[in-house]
């Protein structure tokens, strides 16, 4: 028998005081076993819009937005979820769209990126544009923890999880709730 990921939410009564809701939405998401009707590609992205969305759940902004502005740049495997938009559990919605790696627009227009496949010159050209300003970033995978994103997802066929690059936290000016940095797999800082 399997179990969708709403399924398993429930299962964890996912509905308790914040810190126990946040452990148990943020915790690594499961991904299904043989699926009936959804391929194990859509499970994925299912399981990626509800790690990103709780994410930016416990993210808190300088200014914080009415709508969040959620951008998707560079070729994306996960994001089908997403690219729909969707209602955080606080009722704030939330508008993505996709835009080119040189968006002019994209530390003005944008509080949250997910990143996807960039050369290296589009990602340092994205995270120059960033510095100072507080834009939370997610990279899809790979090392880009490393390079700058706040956080990276590691999508598996059982499950995703992410990692956190506090530095970058630090100097992003955005606010993360403390029990989402304790859920991820911390990198260190590079020296």
């Amino acid at each position: 028998m399997t179990t969708t990921l709403w399924e398993t939410v429930r299962r964890k009564r996912c509905r308790h005081y914040l810190p126990a809701a946040l452990l148990c939405l943020l915790s690594p998401v499961a991904v299904a076993q043989d699926p009936p009707s959804t391929t194990r590609a859509d499970l994925r992205a299912e399981a990626v819009a509800q790690v990103v969305m709780g994410i930016l759940s416990y993210a808190r902004w300088p200014v914080e937005p009415t709508q969040l502005q959620l951008c998707i740049v560079g070729p994306t495997q996960y994001t089908d979820d997403l690219v729909k938009g969707t209602i955080q559990a606080t009722g704030r919605p939330v508008v993505v769209q996709r835009v080119l790696a040189d968006h002019p627009g994209i530390p003005t227009d944008c509080n949250a990126v997910y990143i996807g496949q960039l050369t290296s010159d589009e990602r340092a050209r994205l995270f120059a544009s960033l510095i100072g300003k507080p834009v939370l970033s997610i990279s899809e995978g790979g090392d880009q923890c490393t390079v700058g994103s706040l956080f990276c997802l590691r999508v598996g066929d059982e499950q995703v999880s992410f990692e956190v690059n506090l530095d970058s936290v630090a100097r992003s000016g955005v606010r993360i709730h403390p029990s989402v940095l304790q859920l991820s797999r911390r990198r260190p800082a590079a020296p």
